[in-house]
């Protein structure tokens, strides 16, 4: 069986339309479940971050047939009823191992050679594996695909400098404050990928560290780890008067910030600028926020500049790691495998 992509992601599509297709890690398993019984895939990995939806499948069906059954299944599942076009994408072999070795290396993130996208990847197929939605065809595939991503670490220099987005989001907040000396911060979220922005926040010379999640036990012991101080999660607006910083990253499905709610937390503050920076998807912070004096709001659409530089910086790597890519696909194809088309994603046929 051949392996197939269906997705979107930054290159795609904004994060208006990303956050509408995510899936929270609870609901995978039987959404997993329910595409198989479809006959849409006969093995499937759900892949969901913050820049990416994407479904990797070993399917039965035709082509044409197998993208028509995982598209139907990605809107249904999420009831979305809008039109669909460019923002989705579709791809087969060989061009579908191709993009799974690319993701895995970072070379498809928004910032060139990240670290953290290897991580998400492997935790996507561990829980497809642990649920038993995984067979001989993507078992092999992504243990290929993680050998891959080691190699290029170790013999590349993609993942020099800043690799991740939250050490990109700290180079924004020293960029609206000129530097993190003296300033306070607070996490919302006690994820991944808000402990790893905690720690380059205070290696850069942030002066201290308050972690609000909802999981309390989890807030108190990132906050240890980190030597700063957990406060409830109901609680943590009390904070805004002492914080110049806020990065949140949970995982509900509404905004936890919003103008209205804002409003007296900045009287309180006496209008001191405020940068929030919203690494959510979906989004945890109400976009008309921006409109308010002295607020600064990024969401992670917005890192895409600032990602711009980096890319720039290692496009000589980058050549460098495709080439190996291209001959390790060729290796797990059995066959000599063609050069990718320049964006790597094919739009999905018609529309919705």
């Amino acid at each position: 069986m051949p392996l197939v992509v269906i997705g979107l992601s930054h290159h795609s599509a904004p994060v208006t339309v990303r956050e509408r297709f995510a899936f929270a890690e609870a609901r995978v398993p039987e959404a997993l479940q329910a595409m198989r019984t479809s006959g849409a895939a006969q093995e499937a990995v759900i892949l969901s971050t913050c820049n990416r939806v994407e479904i990797y499948a070993a399917t039965p069906l035709e082509a044409t047939k197998a993208f028509a059954a995982l598209q139907d299944f990605l809107i249904k599942t999420h009831n979305y009823n809008e039109p669909l076009n460019e923002e989705i994408y579709t791809l087969t072999e060989p061009h579908s191992v191709y993009h799974l070795f690319k993701v895995a290396c970072g070379l498809d993130s928004m910032v060139l050679g990240e670290t953290e996208i290897l991580g998400q990847l492997k935790k996507a197929y561990d829980l497809a594996l642990q649920t038993g939605h995984t067979g001989p065809r993507l078992n092999k595939a992504f243990q290929r695909a993680f050998n891959v991503a080691k190699h290029i670490r170790t013999q590349t220099n993609i993942q020099r400098g800043s690799v991740s987005v939250g050490s990109v989001a700290v180079d924004l907040a020293e960029k609206i404050f000129s530097q993190l000396k003296d300033r306070e911060v607070m996490v919302i979220g006690a994820g991944d990928t808000s402990e790893k922005t905690a720690r380059a926040l205070l290696s850069r010379g942030a002066r201290g560290i308050i972690v609000a999640n909802r999981s309390y036990d989890k807030a108190v012991a990132l906050a240890e780890t980190l030597g700063g101080r957990a406060v409830q999660f109901d609680s943590w607006a009390g904070e805004f008067q002492k914080i110049d910083i806020v990065i949140s990253s949970t995982s509900a499905p509404h905004y936890i910030l919003d103008r209205a709610k804002l409003d007296p937390l900045m009287r309180l503050r006496r209008n001191r600028p405020l940068l929030l920076i919203d690494i959510a998807v979906p989004r945890d912070i109400e976009p008309e926020v921006n409109f308010m004096a002295n607020v600064f709001l990024y969401n992670i659409d917005d890192l895409q500049a600032i990602a711009n530089d980096y890319l720039r910086q290692r496009k000589e790597e980058a050549v460098r790691c495709e080439a190996i890519i291209q001959d390790k696909a060729q290796a797990i194809l059995g066959r000599a495998s063609p050069p990718p088309s320049p964006a790597a994603t094919q739009p999905a046929f018609g529309s919705h």
